[in-house]
């Protein structure tokens, strides 16, 4: 097999191995470009979808906030008020406290279709909101 990748067979085997070593080498590099070009297109499919809600009031601004089923999602959370809110949904399996005047994140895995409600757990009776996924 050597013989066949060098095409000279009367090479000393230093330089044999040199060859083979080189070519070797150019193979690694080509499966190491392929492995990071097929990494790559697979974070683009993970690409993660960010939107921002503001709690002013003790209410949510918007209520009602669209995502796309199926992607990981960030929810900046923006607490205009001056007294700490907690984002809270049992459907979405997240309670996250944000302090007053400040903002969080809030990661959510990839949903199914649906609608999940949340809401700010401090002030429940007005801080009301949903999150649609389709």
């Amino acid at each position: 097999m050597v013989g066949a990748v060098l095409g000279e067979l009367d090479v000393p085997l230093s330089e044999q191995s040199s060859r083979v070593i080189a070519i070797a080498m150019r193979v690694s590099i080509s499966l190491a470009v392929a492995v990071f070009v097929a990494a790559g297109a697979t974070a683009r499919g993970d690409e993660v979808y960010s939107t921002t809600i503001t709690i002013r009031n003790h209410r949510f601004e918007p209520s009602e906030i669209h995502v796309p089923a199926g992607k990981r999602i960030v929810l900046t959370v923006v607490n205009a008020d001056p007294l700490s809110e907690e984002f809270d949904s049992a459907a979405l399996k997240v309670e996250k406290v944000i302090a007053g005047s400040s903002e969080g994140a809030v990661r959510l895995r990839p949903l199914d279709p649906g609608r999940y409600p949340f809401m700010g757990e401090y002030h429940a009776d007005t801080a009301q909101g949903m999150l649609v996924a389709e």
